[in-house]
């Protein structure tokens, strides 16, 4: 049983009998000397998709919540449902766009990499890879002589996310880009 000191982003506990997952965490050490760390964590409902924050401190327990995680790389779109393949054993699995918020730009036909979290069966949430490799759609032409450490620019990416790069990037480059913060990383 971990302790709410323990947790980490991403990771998946039993709050009321029905499994949570780690989407914040926020720790804050309070300034008198007797207090103990006050944990401010969000939790979203793999079930029901409801967001729960609370302030906790260190030593409260959560339980162990009952999923798996299988690899899965994205298919395609059937009406409102992200269709998920496992890597292993081929079983398709659909994911509506609400337990998508936050990932949807990041997804592009055939990325591969992802964490799929299985709860009965179904699957109710997914994990991105660190990092992904995407083509740049759109951008301003690029400027000759501009540095790596120079001033940057919007680029539109084929999904729709717009990240800022380096003035010298082009269109049709591809860029590395992290999942957590939407930001350019390097040249692909």
């Amino acid at each position: 049983m971990p302790k709410a000191s323990e947790l980490k982003r991403g990771e998946v506990v039993e709050i009321d009998g029905a499994p949570h997952i780690v989407k914040h965490l926020e720790s804050k050490s309070p300034s008198s000397r007797g207090s103990s760390t006050l944990y401010k964590i969000r939790f979203n409902n793999l079930l029901s998709g409801q967001k729960r924050d609370v302030s906790v401190k260190g030593d409260e327990m959560y339980g162990v919540a009952d999923f798996s995680r299988v690899q899965v790389l994205f298919s395609y779109i059937d009406d409102n449902q992200y269709i998920f393949m496992n890597t292993e054993d081929y079983t398709q699995y659909g994911l509506g766009i609400d337990g998508l918020e936050g990932q949807l730009e990041y997804l592009i036909d055939g990325l591969e990499g992802i964490t799929a979290l299985l709860v009965e069966g179904n699957i109710v949430a997914i994990d991105l890879p660190q990092s992904i490799v995407m083509s740049i759609d759109d951008t301003a032409p690029g400027i000759k002589g501009a540095s790596a450490s120079a001033r940057t620019k919007p680029a539109t990416m084929p999904t729709g996310l717009v990240v800022q790069v380096p003035e010298y990037m082009e269109r049709g480059e591809s860029i590395k880009i992290n999942t957590t913060d939407g930001k350019y990383m390097a040249r692909a």
